[in-house]
């Protein structure tokens, strides 16, 4: 079953770069928002999490704050 897997991000963020490297190393498809440029979406996230910090990386509606792979491998089932 595909997670559905979205990873908010700004391009100046090395963990984001390192969540989205990750992902693509598992094959994990993902959908990127960066939010330095879309400001509904940072709005969003923030609601979502209470927090203004990226990476945020949210699986099938659970939400990951910064790069935490035991979590983020225990949402998408990867052991």
């Amino acid at each position: 079953m595909e997670r559905k897997v979205i990873v908010y991000t700004t391009p100046t963020c090395p963990w984001c770069q390192a969540v989205k490297q990750y992902l693509e190393e598992r094959g994990v498809p993902y959908e990127e928002v960066d939010v330095s440029t879309n400001v509904e979406a940072a709005m969003e996230m923030i609601a979502k999490t209470g927090q203004q910090g990226v990476p945020v990386v949210e699986i099938d509606g659970e939400t990951v704050v910064g790069f935490d792979r035991e979590r983020i491998d225990a949402l998408l089932g990867l052991y």
